[in-house]
């Protein structure tokens, strides 16, 4: 088949398909093309093993490349679904969005509500999330929780899309690894009954390379863009096995520790937080399960770091640890409750007045911000 006459795109990224070059994207041998088209399941080879063997091949694609593929929804009128993930909304925000998107509406979709403790009410969170888009210079109409996993309130969202588009194309934005891709998949299934998901999906960055257009029955589309990569995630310092370990994959459990100034609290060993200056206090841990932390004092923290990290600190493991960033040290002085955040890993709620201090891997963003809960 000559592709410069009849254009093919991969299913699973949007990528446009090519038989000639393996090392870049699109790439899909001609052995395999011609069933994928009989089949309708056409996917690059990227595609193809990252569903079926989850192996994910690196493809060269800028930032540059991905923020110029949103330039075109201000030229139009359309609906934007901004995805985020509730428990980074900081690093969720893609930078300068407003002046891509011009006056067109946004709805703020969180993602994760199903790892939400059962005490948490919903109102609240979606108030905040408002609050906090608003803050980063959005406006946006109305703000959901759903669960992409658990496809947890996906007929909620899809009501409220139709609700607002009236017609329009509807855009899904959002940065890598926030499970905008997964939510899609949750949309098509709800619409068509078609129960196999459509497009890759994986908690690598940058899955989906470009734009994946779903046509809609009045003649518009479901526009699922590029993840906008936020390189200042943990996502981008953790290796597959070691992010699966700290995403929360079920209902978190808060773990309440009682601090003096002058203790040290490790989270594995890709972060540390340090109890600095004030009263003896309680500070309530927001992270995966499956995230052992360990408590000991500031003095010793750094030699007891040196001593067990890869070991009894974990994750990275031993075998990683050598690779891993160095941790880098920020301070924060907190006069009213906060919770300070560790850039796709979770968040430390501090209850009272005090000096603290972080420790991150080198890129990675620690923020604060008004406690969620």
């Amino acid at each position: 088949m000559n592709l410069t006459e009849e254009e093919l795109f991969c299913i699973g990224c949007g990528a446009k398909i090519q038989t000639e070059n393996a090392d870049e994207r699109g790439y899909t041998p001609n052995s395999a093309l011609a069933k994928g088209i009989e089949t309708g399941q056409l996917l690059c080879q990227r595609c193809f093993r990252l569903r079926h063997y989850n192996q994910l091949e690196k493809v060269e694609a800028t930032d540059d490349e991905f923020l110029a593929m949103l330039n075109s929804i201000g030229d139009e009128d359309a609906l934007v679904v901004k995805v985020v993930d509730i428990f980074d909304m900081y690093g969720s925000m893609i930078p300068g969005l407003h002046r891509f998107v011009g006056k067109n509406p946004i709805l703020i979709v969180g993602n994760k509500v199903d790892v939400l403790p059962r005490s948490v009410k919903h109102s609240r969170v979606t108030h905040w999330m408002m609050k906090q888009a608003r803050a980063a210079g959005l406006r946006p109409v109305d703000a959901m929780l759903v669960s992409g996993k658990k496809a947890t309130y996906i007929d909620d969202l899809l009501k409220k899309v139709e609700e607002l588009r009236e017609g329009r194309n509807v855009y899904v934005v959002g940065v890598t690894n926030v499970g905008k891709s997964t939510i899609m998949n949750q949309i098509i299934k709800a619409a068509t009954g078609n129960n196999e998901d459509v497009i890759t999906t994986s908690q690598f960055p940058g899955t989906t390379l470009d734009q994946i257009r779903i046509p809609l029955d009045d003649g518009s589309s479901l526009i699922d863009t590029p993840g906008i990569i936020h390189r200042h995630q943990m996502a981008h310092v953790l290796s597959e096995k070691d992010l699966h370990l700290v995403s929360p994959q079920k209902e978190l459990k808060p773990m309440t520790y009682q601090l003096n100034a002058g203790q040290t609290l490790f989270l594995g060993a890709i972060a540390r937080f340090d109890y600095v200056l004030g009263e003896r206090a309680s500070f309530t841990g927001y992270f995966s399960n499956d995230l052992k932390i360990h408590r000991t004092k500031t003095e010793k923290a750094d030699a007891f770091y040196d001593k067990h990290k890869g070991g009894l600190l974990q994750p990275p493991s031993e075998t990683e640890i050598e690779q891993f960033p160095k941790l880098v040290r920020r301070e924060f002085v907190v006069k009213e409750p906060t919770d300070i955040v560790f850039s796709g890993l979770g968040w430390i709620a501090v209850h009272k007045p005090g000096k603290v201090a972080v420790w991150v891997p080198e890129g990675v963003d620690a923020v604060i911000r008004e406690p969620i809960i």
